[in-house]
């Protein structure tokens, strides 16, 4: 019909001439605005930023340059700092044929475009179909944040765009778009959300991937994948529809990815190394990037060995770990709780710096000094048997004793007697002054003075000074300080280490031994130098370890110093420990090879002086203080409900002495065990009562106590 193809015609013409109206509007900045207006606008807009001022999240990179733990920004978004090389060239170049076809050929603003959008829009009846938009007036509008609703706001947005293009490059305003584009809630540029919605970096993406991520920006609320993954669905299918028609996909390809699964929930950013990561960030608040010595996929694998291994331990335990190089003091894996967010666990506490006792885990050191001071050998001769320094009487860890053995048995076997004895023929004092050349700080109980307890945890350190001091050990006794990437000092070579804390043949002689230990069931003979050591009342459980190049420390413990009755360190520690060396590397570096010159003996071929330990001065040694009761002490009322009707026995504790014991209550014989270091005994009411014991030698020991 001839009227109708005319009003067609005529609507047609309508729609060219105000599309023609919005590009000279918009384009050249005058007509009903007018070249004041333009002028103000102009004066108003800020100067560009340079891509390397735009806030973006610190990072915390590992020692290849890979993230471990990011930060948001102030106002708690994610804006992660990004690069064009580091961002799949495949989604640049659908970004660029969706968003921005002449992007390389245009100076900010393209005509064309403008024009197909005024059109489209006229013709829809008021509906935007496209908006016209280049990639730099984009970036121009997320530099405002302003969002573009009228003709003003869309002229600042072209002036803007003009300022970008003519002070930076293609590349630059590129980056200022793969930093800025908004994703959906707190999530802003395609590194942040390619590690929200896929959990990996944006450099290797799948077409799905990429798709998605060209078509979020446009509308990242209501596209959001993990509250609508429809929509997500439909504009990412939508995307691969146009970009098969521009050429840039093929059909085949465009279908492989519509069958693709759009991810429906948001993923947590990586928090690796995360306690070490807020001390970097803590040191130096102003910086945006910290790069630590750590191995990232060393660290994802012990963090998760602890995280797998803590639920068998109970709750409210922890552990920490640290490996390092002992080569060039690089930290390379620093495990501070069995996980941050583990409330219950504590898991917020870093246990690699936590103070605690230490255990068994000083003996290689005590004995270590006998060795370098010609006092012992590995194969002298040494007395395990009771034994009192004054009021001072250690037992052993399952109360019993092994009677003549070898300095190389009571150090493998971690038997306490023959190293206090040993201790104090050295000096509590060299041996802390010793940790203190490894780097070690100590913390002595109420400051003080050290003691011969210091030999069985009486003193404070923490994991990762114990793995400095062993480090030394490894290094055939020349100290160095483990460094983290945190405000470290310059790295010291070993001929400039400072003074030894073993000489190389003592700690090449402690290491033999130590590689000797029988190791658990995950581990080989021979392989690993290590140590286990259990604090007083089952608190901590500690192994230390090294071959030829790693040192490992583990700790198992409370965070709040609970006791964990039945934790030890050869049952709990030690399996963690060669478990972790598996994983650091299965093809162990052989231990260092004895020095030229270390004497390599059985007792019988050492010279007579080294055949057996002898104390300098045999007289500070008691060789024998005969039995003590230790429970209840002379003179206490002990309480056993006597009196309320509902009355307990009385317990009755020895120490030293040589079993069987008898044990007496007022005169009389009373228990069946006589090999037992303890007895129960029930009184007929309340009152004094005199307990005594002797032992198989006939010495003995008596206490008078009121029981009620």
């Amino acid at each position: 019909m001839p009227g109708e193809t005319t009003r067609k015609r005529r609507r047609w013409w309508r729609a060219v001439a105000v599309a023609a109206a919005a590009v000279v509007v918009l384009g050249a900045g005058v007509s009903i605005l007018g070249l004041k207006v333009v002028g103000d606008i102009e004066a108003r807009l800020p100067s560009p930023p340079d891509p390397a001022s735009v806030a973006t999240s610190t990072v915390v990179l590992d020692r290849n340059g890979r993230l471990l733990r990011p930060f948001t920004i102030a106002d708690g978004r994610w804006r992660l700092p990004v690069t064009k090389p580091e961002v799949d060239q495949r989604f640049l170049d659908m970004l660029i044929a969706y968003e921005d076809g002449r992007f390389a050929d245009h100076d900010g603003v393209d005509f064309r475009a403008l024009l197909r959008a005024a059109g489209q829009f006229v013709l829809a009846g008021g509906r935007i179909v496209s908006g016209g938009s280049t990639l730099t007036m984009q970036v121009a509008r997320l530099l405002e944040g302003e969002p573009t609703r009228n003709a003003e706001a869309k002229l600042s947005q072209i002036l803007m765009a003009r300022k970008l293009e003519g002070r930076f490059s293609k590349d630059e305003i590129l980056t200022l778009y793969l930093m800025l584009a908004p994703y959906g809630g707190n999530i802003e540029g395609v590194r942040a959300a390619s590690l929200a919605y896929f959990g990996k970096e944006p450099t290797r993406l799948t077409i799905a991937e990429a798709a998605l991520l060209v078509a979020l920006p446009q509308s990242p609320e209501a596209r959001r994948p993990d509250r609508d993954a429809d929509a997500a669905r439909a504009a990412r299918d939508r995307v691969l529809d146009r970009l098969v028609l521009a050429g840039v996909l093929g059909e085949e390809e465009a279908n492989a990815a519509r069958g693709e699964r759009v991810p429906t929930a948001r993923r947590t950013f990586p928090m690796l190394a995360a306690h070490l990561s807020e001390q970097a960030v803590a040191a130096d608040p102003k910086a945006a990037v910290h790069t630590l010595t750590i191995d990232r996929d060393l660290q994802a694998s012990l963090e998760s060995l602890a995280h797998d291994r803590v639920k068998a331990l109970g709750p409210k335990l922890s552990i920490a770990m640290v490996v390092a190089d002992h080569r060039s003091g690089e930290i390379l894996a620093s495990v501070g709780s069995a996980g941050l967010l583990e409330e219950g666990r504590a898991g917020a506490i870093d246990m690699t710096r936590g103070i605690r006792s230490p255990g068994s885990t000083l003996k290689p050191l005590i004995y270590g000094l006998a060795f370098e001071d010609g006092l012992a050998h590995p194969s002298s001769l040494i007395e395990d048997r009771p034994t009192g320094f004054g009021g001072y009487a250690p037992r052993n860890f399952d109360g019993g004793y092994r009677g003549t053995v070898t300095i190389r048995e009571a150090l493998a076997q971690s038997l306490n007697v023959p190293a206090i004895v040993v201790l104090d023929a050295v000096g509590p004092a060299r041996l802390v002054a010793r940790m203190k050349r490894a780097n070690v700080t100590s913390e002595m109980p109420q400051l003080s003075a050290p003691g011969l307890a210091v030999g069985l945890g009486g003193v404070g350190v923490s994991l990762h000074d114990l793995v400095q001091l062993y480090a030394a050990i490894a290094r055939g006794g020349m100290p160095l300080t483990l460094r983290d990437g945190i405000a470290d000092a310059p790295y010291v070579p070993l001929t400039q280490a400072g003074p030894p804390v073993l000489s190389p043949d003592a700690a090449w002689q402690v290491a033999d031994i130590l590689a000797d230990v029988p190791p658990p069931s995950n581990g080989s003979p021979g392989l690993v130098a290590y140590k286990t050591g259990t604090s007083y009342g089952y608190r901590d459980a500690w192994a230390i370890g090294f071959d030829g190049r790693h040192v490992i420390g583990v700790w198992i413990g409370r965070p709040d110093g609970t006791p964990v009755p039945g934790l030890s360190g050869i049952t709990g520690a030690a399996p963690i420990l060669f478990e972790a060396f598996n994983r650091v590397d299965p093809r162990r570096v052989p231990l260092k090879r004895a020095p030229p010159g270390v004497l390599v003996a059985s007792t019988g071929e050492l010279p007579p002086p080294l055949r057996r330990f002898r104390h300098p001065d045999e007289s500070v040694v008691a060789r024998d203080s005969g039995p003590q009761i230790a429970f209840p002490l002379e003179g206490v009322t002990v309480d056993l409900g006597i009196r309320i009707g509902d009355p307990s026995p009385l317990v009755i504790k020895v120490r030293n002495g040589a079993p069987p014991f008898t044990f007496f209550a007022n005169g009389s014989p009373v228990g069946r065990n006589p090999f037992n270091r303890s007895e129960r005994w029930q009184p007929d009411g309340p009152g004094f009562v005199t307990l005594s014991v002797v032992d198989s030698s006939g010495r003995s020991d008596r206490v008078t106590v009121f029981v009620e």
